[in-house]
């Protein structure tokens, strides 16, 4: 064979295997050019070099050079540097920038929709939003919701379970919520809100002065290796236990018309790429957790679980908020009818497989 046949076979059995891109038809042939160097430009919602998050953007950008043997290249540009944190979404749809990475709970304002596809409060585990993604057509209903914004969307990152946040006062009791100011976005706002908590949607970089300085009362983050990292420790000594991220989709979204003018051998490379990077980070999460949590001992810190009211409160709620946005919004509805559907039949392995297990492991 010569390095032509060899090249294009690799190709296509590298686009004949794709599970984490939105649309499967865009490589269904393969055409290779590796006369012209292709870049892109890349906007994140977190600060340079940030762990885990952040990781997930340069190990990406490295990736598909390696890849594309030098063909495509993705420079980076951290939160701030061409694009605020929070408007990364506007100027990719735009085509000022032709790919982010963020999560798209952050994108609640533009459809609603987009709080599901983030993450369910009580919902899926990481395993459980990717099966759904990739095999019972979530990815399907995301691309066709991002199709009106002009952006492909793409598996970039999950960090597992989330923790429940940071809290400078104890809660006790249902009632200790009532009037507090929290950073939470996506649907687990909503929910909260409910409860009778301001919630507050802040970018990384202005959560700690935030909550140093009392303008917010409580934080949720990520979990104990980035919330480490934070310095939330040293503010607010309550920790509790996660609800409403056990599973978050963060993303690799590019320009739709920057995307589609891509050769499919790119195309194949970047929506490969990001699907590897979505693993990546789950196991980084687990290690990194794993040694924060004792960490986080060593400084007296001890996390613990929401008292009872406030789980069954929150639980409540959230069928409430369904209920009102499903009844508004038909992307919604679509996108939860889905999940509920999955989720409905996925517990119950999940319950018999890995929870039995857990218990017994102890």
């Amino acid at each position: 064979m010569t390095r032509r046949d060899i090249l294009i076979g690799g190709s296509a059995i590298l686009a004949s295997s794709l599970t984490g891109c939105s649309d499967k038809k865009e490589f269904k042939e393969v055409s290779i050019n590796r006369a012209k160097k292709v870049t892109l430009k890349l906007a994140t919602s977190w600060p340079a070099h940030f762990p885990i998050l952040g990781g997930a953007a340069d190990f990406f950008s490295q990736r598909v050079n390696e890849v594309s043997g030098g063909s495509l290249e993705v420079k980076i540009y951290p939160k701030n540097t061409l694009v605020p944190a929070l408007e990364v979404f506007d100027a990719v749809s735009a085509g000022a920038i032709d790919i982010f990475h963020s999560g798209p709970y952050y994108w609640k304002g533009k459809n609603s929709a987009l709080s599901l596809i983030g993450g369910i409060p009580f919902g899926f585990t990481a395993n459980e939003m990717n099966a759904w993604m990739m095999f019972e057509g979530g990815l399907e209903l995301w691309g066709e919701i991002y199709k009106k914004y002009n952006l492909y969307p793409m598996l970039g990152g999950n960090v597992d379970s989330q923790m429940g946040g940071w809290f400078r006062k104890e809660i006790n009791s249902l009632s200790d919520l009532n009037g507090l100011k929290m950073r939470i976005p996506g649907l687990a706002g909503e929910v909260v809100s409910r409860l009778g908590v301001n919630p507050v949607l802040l970018p990384a970089g202005d959560i700690f002065l935030s909550l140093e300085r009392g303008v917010i009362d409580a934080t949720e983050w990520v979990g104990p290796a980035l919330d480490i990292k934070m310095g939330f420790y040293k503010v607010a000594k309550h920790y509790y236990s996660g609800w409403h991220e056990p599973g978050s989709i963060i993303e690799f979204s590019m320009n739709l018309k920057k995307f589609k003018s891509l050769s499919n051998e790119h195309k194949a490379i970047i929506s490969s790429v990001s699907n590897e990077a979505n693993s990546r980070m789950i196991y980084e999460s687990q290690s990194k957790n794993a040694y924060a949590l004792l960490e986080l001992a060593k400084l007296g810190i001890k996390p613990k679980p929401f008292p009872n009211d406030v789980i069954e409160g929150a639980k409540k709620a959230l069928y409430e908020v369904i209920e009102i946005e499903a009844g508004k919004n038909e992307d919604f509805k679509r996108v939860w009818e889905s999940m509920e559907n999955f989720l409905t039949i996925s517990k119950e392995w999940t319950n018999m497989g890995l929870k039995s297990f857990l218990d017994m492991r102890g």
